[in-house]
Formats: C-alpha cells, sequence, structure tokens
C-alpha cells in the first residue's frame, strides 16, 4: 500500500507558541514561507502548549474562531505534538518536558483539550493524532503502581475520544512517543505497557476503547540512539497489534570509534547546550550498551574507558535530516531510510511529520534560516518517500 495518502506533516514545535498570538505569528513567519517553497502539498503538524489550550477555552467560540483563521491561511492539520506541555523554547527545558506525567489529571485534561481542538481543524474524511509523552522520565522518583495508574488515565483518555468521536464524527488516536531514558524507551517496555493496558481494561469494550484510539508515536531516530533495530522493532509492535499512529521523520547523531576520532569528538562538543535534554548511547565491539543521559563537556572532553572504547555513539539531538554527515560526525539517516522503507508493509498508513525542533540550538550560534533549512529537509524527505 502507499505509505500515506496525507500531505507531509513538519512539527511547529520548532518555533515558539507559548500563546495564541504567537502561534499564529509561527504560522504566518514560517509555516506559511516554507509551504509556498516546498511547492507541494504541506500540512502543519501543530505544538500548542497548555496555556495556548486554556487561552483558546476562555470563550466559548474560542477555538472556532481558531480554525476559521487557520483555514483561511490555507493550511491543513490533521496530527498535534501535545508532548511538551509547558515552554518548550525556555532557556531550560532538559528533563521538564515530560511533566506532566500520564499519573496526573492535567496531562489528561491537556490532551482531550488538544484533541478537541484538532477535531475542528481536521479535514474532511481523514483521521487525527496526537503524541505525547512516553508515561514519565525513569530517572524521576515513581511510585510503585505509576504505570497501572497511568493505564488509568490513559482508559479515561481513550473514553473521552470516543465521546468526541460520537458528538463531532471525527476520530482521533494518541500516539505514545518511546524515547531513551523514558519510562517507555525500548520496543520491548512498549509491548509490555500495552500489555498491561488490555488486562487494565476492565470490560470488553474498554479494550475495544484501547485498541481503537492508544498506539504509539514512532519516532525513528530515538530507536536508531538506542540501537534497536528499526525495521525488527516496527514488525514487533505490528505483530503485537500496536498501532503506530504517527511517526516521526528524524535523524540523530552518530560517531564511530570515539576513541580513534579526536576530531569528531571536537566536532560533538559543539553541540553541548542547556536547552535540550541530549540522551547518549554508545556500543561496545561486544554488542553492551552504555548510556548516560544528558551529553555534556567532560563526556567529549575525557570520556571514561567504557565510552571510549565504544565501537560507536548515537546521541538523541534532532539534526536536520537531509544529513548523511555534519563534518566529521555521522548521522542515523540509514536507520531513518530502513525504517520508511518497513512501514508500507502494515495494513494502514500511519501520520508522517518531520520533527527536528533544535534548529535554534544547532552549533554555530546567529539566526538560523529554519525556512530555508525546513524546505531542504521536506524536499529530501519527499524524495526518500518516492513522491
Amino acid at each position: 500500500m502507499t505509505i500515506s495518502s496525507l500531505p507531509l506533516s513538519y512539527c511547529t514545535n520548532v518555533h515558539p507558541g507559548r500563546t495564541v498570538a504567537e502561534v499564529e505569528e509561527g504560522l504566518d513567519r514560517y509555516t506559511l514561507p516554507i509551504k509556498s517553497r516546498y511547492g507541494s502539498e504541506l500540512s502543519a503538524g501543530l505544538w500548542l502548549a497548555a496555556g495556548v489550550i486554556r487561552e483558546l477555552m476562555q470563550t466559548p467560540d474560542g477555538i472556532t474562531r481558531f480554525a476559521e483563521r487557520f483555514h483561511q491561511r490555507g493550511l491543513s492539520c490533521y496530527t498535534l505534538n501535545a508532548f511538551p506541555y509547558g515552554d518548550f523554547h525556555s532557556a531550560r527545558v532538559k528533563e521538564n518536558v515530560y511533566l506532566p506525567d500520564w499519573t496526573q489529571p492535567n496531562r489528561l485534561d491537556y490532551t482531550l483539550g488538544c484533541a478537541r481542538l484538532l477535531a475542528t481543524l481536521l479535514p474532511a474524511g481523514t483521521e487525527g493524532s496526537i503524541s505525547t509523552v512516553p508515561l514519565g522520565f525513569k530517572p524521576f522518583e515513581q511510585p510503585l503502581d505509576f504505570a497501572d495508574r497511568c493505564a488509568n488515565q490513559l482508559i479515561e483518555l481513550a473514553r473521552g475520544l470516543d465521546r468526541l468521536r460520537n458528538e463531532t464524527g471525527r476520530l482521533i488516536r494518541l500516539a505514545i512517543e518511546p524515547e531513551p531514558f523514558c519510562v517507555l524507551e525500548t520496543t520491548d517496555e512498549t509491548v509490555q505497557f500495552f500489555s498491561r493496558l488490555r488486562t487494565r481494561a476492565a470490560d470488553a469494550n474498554a479494550l475495544e476503547l484501547v485498541q481503537t484510539y492508544l498506539g504509539v508515536c514512532y519516532d525513528i531516530c530515538h530507536q536508531a540512539v538506542e540501537f534497536e533495530d528499526v525495521a525488527a522493532s516496527i514488525r514487533s509492535l505490528a505483530a503485537a497489534e500496536i498501532r503506530i499512529n504517527k511517526v516521526h521523520i528524524t535523524c540523530a547523531i552518530e560517531l564511530p570509534n570515539p576513541g580513534q576520532h579526536p576530531e569528531g569528538l571536537a566536532a560533538l562538543a559543539r553541540y553541548v547546550e542547556p536547552r535540550y535534554l541530549h540522551q547518549t548511547f554508545a556500543r561496545s565491539a561486544d554488542g553492551r550498551i552504555i548510556k548516560q543521559v544528558d551529553l555534556n563537556e567532560p563526556l567529549t572532553s575525557s570520556p571514561a574507558a567504557d565510552f571510549r572504547e565504544a565501537s560507536m555513539w548515537r546521541v538523541h539531538f534532532h539534526v536536520p535530516v537531509d544529513a548523511e554527515q555534519l563534518g566529521p560526525l555521522g548521522t542515523t539517516r540509514g536507520e531513518l531510510k530502513r525504517g520508511l522503507a518497513v512501514i508500507p508493509e502494515l495494513d494502514y498508513a500511519p501520520h508522517l511529520e518531520v520533527e527536528t525542533y533544535t534548529w535554534e540550538v544547532l552549533p554555530g550560534g546567529g539566526s538560523p534560516n529554519i525556512v530555508e533549512g525546513f524546505t531542504k529537509e521536506l524536499l529530501a524527505t519527499k524524495s526518500l518517500l518516492g513522491q
């Protein structure tokens, strides 16, 4: 089957959107010029922080009026990024991006608010998706029943999405996004949690809601950073009947044989920055995986023996998906190609979205040309998809 009948989407978390006015400014300053340069149909995968959703809901017609202004711009939207709850462009985001976790009522309320908005934006005859945090961040202290509490709230979300569908006729699915160092980070952990979800469903109706409305957002570079076989990972999710509702088209940094590559380590040091978390994984010659929660200066200047002697490093730093190389550094673009090659094996078409949110923190300083850069990424992705 075709990989997707919908236009390619790009995630607007690359530019600030802390208020409704700022979201709309981003659409005019970035999204419309990107669409014009791209020259093909393009959808905006909106990131709308909790404060934006609250602002839109302050008046009875707030959501409707926003949707009208959005459509007047000639834009379409079928997917939202509801992973970052707060300010994704603050000076320091790091581990705060995983708060609130899925045990907290405000995470549930926020996601339902996003779904209500998306129902007004969806093009006729299409389904929607919303990506979200993978339950929580592993290094945070969590209660013993954390996973069960998350499962209960997610089942409640499925009920809410079903009510919204009955009310509006719009089917919107949740896409839980596994990520390094999160409660759900590996494919095996994801399969196990979905088994728990199904067990927690109290009856056949609840089980059907879980199957219909809850799935994953498969960020290709996340599983590549984990050194998973991306093709096997996707097939494992399919075998476990876990729906991939959304695919993030992404690349991370790769550095082979760091102990023999001082220029590579020096180049990697330029990617140490204070805003986002850059989980770093190393694979030893015998296949062991060593990991560190964030890229930092000591790791790049004087790595411990197990890191220094590793055969490969991969760093969760979203870099442009059209890049095979970044100077002396490589990227996981080969894994991206392998992942996209497997997607057509599914008996449905996941939503496809380019999500490179790091343009403002890439080495070099200054003001990056996001419009030009994202246009190149989208054109390269279009070529990869054979469109």
